[in-house]
């Protein structure tokens, strides 16, 4: 078994996705009926859902490698991201 893909609930699919697509150097979002996707190397896609609803806090972990990872952060840094070294946000940055 392996994992498909992951449902985000969000205020704008279109926005999120765009900014997932930007920030970690991925093609551009497709449509999947209600959903904008983002497909990853591995065969997952993370699938972005418009909601007016409650938005829980969500946490999402991706595993890239060192040289992305310097690009990633730089993409993060010139868009103003806050980035956190921890899932608790407690250490601002990464160590």
């Amino acid at each position: 078994m392996e994992l498909n893909h992951t449902i985000i609930w969000c205020r704008d699919n279109q926005r999120s996705a765009d900014f997932l697509t930007d920030v970690l150097g991925r093609r551009a979002a497709h449509d999947y009926g209600p959903f904008k996707v983002v497909d990853l190397d591995n065969n997952v896609s993370v699938d972005y859902h418009s909601t007016d609803e409650e938005i829980a806090p969500q946490h999402y972990a991706f595993l890239i490698s060192d040289e992305d990872f310097d690009a990633v952060y730089g993409r993060l840094t010139d868009k103003g991201v806050d980035t956190f070294a921890n899932p608790g946000c407690t250490e601002p940055g990464f160590n």
